[in-house]
Formats: structure tokens, sequence, C-alpha cells
């Protein structure tokens, strides 16, 4: 058989295995996305470190001074933790004193590995 021949007769035939398909939703693949995005800066990954290695909570002003950027950009990094929900604050007095949403912390954990078993597979 002719190489023409052979390239006529399989050019109506796919290449690729069928079942080439996802194996994660949508929501499931922007949840990723998300999870991926707020741990994405290196501000937020400090903040996170320190409130890790403190049992407690944690006062803003001691957040302000353990990185180097300024109070805005502290602020702005701790509103987006907040809203992805892995850390709350509580007000005592003046003072904000922040702390990790460790059951958020552990669901983020366990989709960002359940991911990575899956690029692995």
């Amino acid at each position: 058989m002719a190489l023409h021949d052979l390239i006529e007769r399989e050019r109506g035939t796919r290449c690729c295995a069928d079942g080439a398909a996802p194996s994660l939703s949508l929501a499931e693949a922007q949840q990723v996305s998300d999870d991926f995005q707020i741990l994405g800066h290196p501000v937020r990954l400090l903040i996170l470190d320190v409130l890790a290695r403190h049992a407690g909570k944690v006062c803003v002003c001691d957040l302000e001074a353990a990185v180097p950027v300024k109070q805005p950009t502290v602020s702005h990094h701790l509103r987006l933790l907040r809203e992805a929900g892995l850390v709350d604050a509580e007000r005592h007095g003046p003072w904000m004193y922040y702390f990790i949403r460790h059951e958020a912390l552990e669901a983020l954990r366990a989709r960002i590995m359940r991911m990575l078993a899956l690029v692995d597979a």
C-alpha cells in the first residue's frame, strides 16, 4: 500500500485515544486555580507562615512588623486571605488579632494534594 493511500485511509480516524476528558469539573478546576492564586504571592505566604507559627492570635501590628511591606499592603493581603476563608480576626480594643482557620487551610491542602495526585497519575 502506498504512503498516499495510508494517509488517505487514516484521515478520517482520530489520532487521539477516546476518553481524553478532564477528571475535574470546571467548578473544581476553578477552585484549585483560586487556591493557587491565593497562595501565589510571597507576602501572603509570609503572613500565613507567621500565623501558623503562633498558636494563638497575632496582632496586626506584629504582622506589619514581620513582613517587608507597608501597612496598606499588609491590610490588602489580610483582606484577601480573609475573603478566601483562610484567616479570620477578632478585635480586642483598638487592635485586630488574626488567626488561621485551620479547617479551611486543611481543606485547601487536601484540594491541592488531590490535584497534584491527578497530575502525578
